[in-house]
């Protein structure tokens, strides 16, 4: 009698990646690869949904991430069970970002424990119990933002227009620049600013992280611990690994031991350079009085983001801060000014990236209305601080 294998969806843009997936659950399950978000839409939208799972192991900020599986959640009203296969050791707070996923599975999970899964997990995970972290959505924040944001562009329009000209006669090249940031609950939006750096400051970026003002010093290698085994695992007395997972090569290693290590690969979370040769004469000006930010009022009027916030992202530091007790900055509403940007100025010294971190988390538990009126009012002498923070 034949097998009855359950069809699942598998999200990648990798089609080696899919095919090694393919070629290894062959026996046990129907694999049908999808490397677009619009393949994945139009198979969603057919009367009759040919699978049972979906698996996905892209970035949470690809086309394939976490937009795509709240579009297939909300809009298109997907019920079978979505396991992403990437780092899950993520507390509850980050866990709140990817409501509908069923679970969050290390990528080099076992074989045996991954079919179970899929097999007996037969609906999303129940929304977890509403917790300090959850979204707080105030009519009054929001109509506070569109004001501020209408009366600003309006009276600064002068303004904006005289900039628009010094930084298209300065270097050839837009004068507006975006880059893709995460917000709010995770969402990738384009975010505004002036130039102010040469046109090919993205591409020199590699080149310069060493330069990086929160990038920490060099640490000595820690004494290897016998068999690969973690701290945890030594101390457990028993000279085997509590936890494994199993590389693309069968061999066992130790799960703790192996996200320790991918931790530090990551480096730091923020880039941040100082004195950045790949700013111009003009940028140095416009970022010194903030003027570069005053295209993010469009943002605000948007609804990307608010006046007063965490500032969002780029998508290479939000990846890095889903996987510890920081990623609850995210639940906070994205603004062009915030709490740590009014903390550190004008009082010396650099801020470090746990100080920034603690402060982003702080905002997240503690915003509200009254709070941001604070944060603004501080934000405008704060303007007229040399400290680079």
């Amino acid at each position: 009698m034949t097998k009855a294998l359950k069809t699942v969806v598998y999200l990648s843009a990798d089609a080696a990646e899919a095919a090694r997936f393919q070629q290894t659950y062959a026996d046990d399950l129907a694999v049908l690869h999808i490397d677009s978000a619009a393949r994945m839409v139009a198979l969603c939208q057919q009367p009759e949904r040919a699978f049972e799972a979906i698996i996905d192991v892209a970035p949470l900020t690809s086309r394939l991430g976490l937009e795509l599986m709240r579009l297939l959640k909300k809009e298109l009203a997907v019920a079978c069970p979505i396991f992403w296969l990437a780092n899950a050791d993520l507390i509850p707070a980050a866990r709140a970002l990817l409501l509908g996923i069923a679970e969050v599975l290390p990528p080099n999970m076992a074989r045996k424990e991954l079919l179970a899964r899929i097999y007996f997990v037969n609906r999303p995970a129940a929304p977890e119990a509403a917790s300090q972290y959850a979204f707080r959505k105030t009519p009054g924040k929001r109509a506070f933002d569109i004001v501020c944001a209408a009366t600003a562009l309006v009276l600064l329009s002068p303004l904006l227009l005289v900039v628009a000209a010094l930084v298209r006669l300065e270097s050839k090249g837009p004068v507006f620049y975006f880059s893709y940031r995460v917000g709010t609950g995770y969402k990738v939006f384009k975010f505004w600013k002036f130039r102010s750096m040469r046109p090919d400051a993205d591409q020199l970026l590699a080149s310069m992280k060493n330069l990086n003002q929160y990038a920490a010093a060099p640490a000595a290698a820690p004494a290897a611990a016998p068999a690969g085994l973690c701290a945890a695992c030594v101390l457990g007395g028993t000279g085997r690994c509590q936890s494994l997972l199993f590389n693309d090569t069968g061999t066992a290693i130790c799960e703790k031991q192996y996200w320790l290590d991918k931790k530090v690969q990551g480096g730091a979370a923020f880039v941040k350079i100082a004195n950045d040769p790949r700013i111009t004469r003009v940028g140095h000006f416009i970022r010194n009085t903030s003027i570069d930010e005053l295209p993010q009022l469009w943002n605000v009027l948007r609804g990307d983001m608010a006046i007063v916030g965490n500032r969002p992202l780029p998508l290479y530091e939000a990846e890095k801060l889903m996987t510890d007790q920081f990623a609850a900055r995210f639940i906070a509403p994205a603004g062009i000014t915030g709490l740590w940007q009014v903390m550190k100025r004008g009082k010396g010294g650099t801020m470090s990236e746990d100080e920034r971190k603690g402060l982003d988390n702080e905002y997240a538990q503690h915003h509200s209305l009254r709070k941001d009126l604070e944060i603004l009012l501080r934000t405008i002498p704060a303007l007229f601080q040399k400290e680079n923070v």
